[in-house]
């Protein structure tokens, strides 16, 4: 999947810890852990937050596009 590693890596390319991220998405460090090395599944909600959160698409999460600009009107 490539929804992980892109996880992982938009959160090193905006300098942010995990714990930065996990508090915007209300969960702990070790939940956002578990979702970067994709040991828990990440609901829709959450992955709504991330693309929103790093002003992406769920597509670019994904792995459906690698156009990483929001789609217009998002």
């Amino acid at each position: 999947s490539t929804l992980y590693p892109r996880i992982h890596d938009l959160r090193e390319d905006f300098d942010l810890s995990q714990q930065q991220v996990a508090e915007n998405l209300h969960c702990s460090q070790q939940a956002y852990s578990n979702y970067e090395l994709g040991q828990r599944d990440i609901s829709p909600e959450i992955l709504i937050k991330l693309a929103q959160f790093y002003h992406t698409s769920v597509d670019y999460l994904l792995g459906l596009t690698n156009v990483s600009e929001p789609y217009p009107g998002t």
